[in-house]
């Protein structure tokens, strides 16, 4: 899929770069059993940003609990998050500039679409 690869180039080259976790290329330093939640969920995390146009990170919030957070393993059934609350959670961390390189993509993605067949 070109699309969820553009995004994860993105995502890698600004925001993994900046990661506390990362080499500052992009490369996560953390234990394959720990894993982080951009690159284990990554699609889920497209779909929960695509499914959601607001200028409100609230929304975009709402969209990541009720699509990734519900699957992960570290949060509890009653919808508690002691990874989140401690902020060890990268990806909720991390997770307002997702939205904002996701979006980014998006219109590049949709304004390539747009311009496509437009040579007069």
């Amino acid at each position: 899929m070109k699309g969820l690869e553009l995004y994860w180039e993105a995502v890698k080259y600004r925001v993994c770069s900046k990661c506390i976790d990362s080499d500052g290329h992009g490369t996560c330093r953390l234990r394959s059993e720990e894993g982080c939640g951009i690159t284990s969920y990554f699609p889920r995390i497209i779909e929960a940003i695509s499914s959601v146009q607001s200028p409100r990170l609230d929304v975009y919030v709402d969209a990541l609990r009720n699509t990734v957070c519900v699957r992960c393993k570290h949060q509890l059934p009653d919808g508690e998050c002691l990874t989140r609350r401690h902020l060890d959670c990268g990806l909720d961390r991390y997770f307002p500039m997702i939205v904002e390189v996701v979006e980014e993509v998006r219109l590049e993605l949709e304004s390539e679409k747009e311009g496509f067949g437009d040579q007069s």
